[in-house]
């Protein structure tokens, strides 16, 4: 499994001959992204919010490479993505051959969301499983109680009360308890909404959770 990470939660996972572009957000967009999101098979969209999904983009990839969008009802009504396919929490779908699982997520809520519109109320996370390793993307999600396992675990620190933060995510990945922790969603414009790089580091030494932290466009194979 080859994993590239891109801004915030953006992930090229390329598996089984398949390729798979996971909330391509407009945070760090350029258009010059598109010659690496290239030979795309699959979308899978956690839910609406402008950094997870890039409808421009998106459809680009759609007409061009013939890709399918897998995303949840309230992204497929909210925007105007070509063709999208409509998952939820519990489905498993066969993509080719790999396994995915949607996962629940619980977005976090900012009170100024009541006149923005951006309250989030159908959310997912994937599990993808590949037959030798299973990747699981959680989204912006808050704690909640799950028997999720997986190998990779890729989740947000953000301890703005969007999504999880540096204590209560290392909780979370604890219970889970991967191979190897990627933390993602730390490249927000605004500096609050960021984790104190740190902290986090020292949090998950301490919990003995095995991690790596990755540079934008930087590319990991696990076997």
């Amino acid at each position: 499994m080859k994993i590239t990470k891109f801004n915030q939660s953006c992930l090229l996972v390329e598996t089984n001959n398949k390729r798979f572009l996971i909330d391509p957000g407009n945070i760090g967009y350029t258009d010059s992204l598109l010659n690496e999101w290239r030979d795309i098979d699959y979308i899978l969209i956690t839910h609406r919010h402008g950094d997870h999904c890039n409808v421009e983009a998106i459809n680009t990839i759609v007409k061009r490479d013939n890709a399918k969008i897998y995303t949840t009802k309230e992204v497929a009504d909210n925007t105007d993505l070509i063709a999208p396919i409509i998952i939820k929490q519990g489905d498993i779908i066969e993509l080719g051959d790999v396994k995915v699982e949607v996962t629940k997520a619980i977005h976090g809520f900012f009170t100024k969301m009541k006149k923005s519109g951006g309250e989030i109320f159908e959310n997912v996370g994937y599990i993808l499983d590949d037959g030798y390793k299973r990747l699981y993307t959680t989204s912006d999600t808050i704690n909640f109680n799950n028997d999720y396992k997986c190998d990779i675990l890729c989740m947000p620190f953000n301890g703005n009360g969007l999504t999880l933060g540096i204590i209560d995510g290392v909780m979370f990945a604890q219970d889970i308890n991967p191979e190897l922790l990627l933390p993602i969603h730390m490249e927000h414009p605004l500096p609050f909404m960021n984790p104190d790089i740190d902290k986090l580091k020292s949090e998950i030494e301490k919990a003995g959770i095995k991690y790596q932290l990755l540079n934008v466009r930087e590319t990991i194979n696990i076997k």
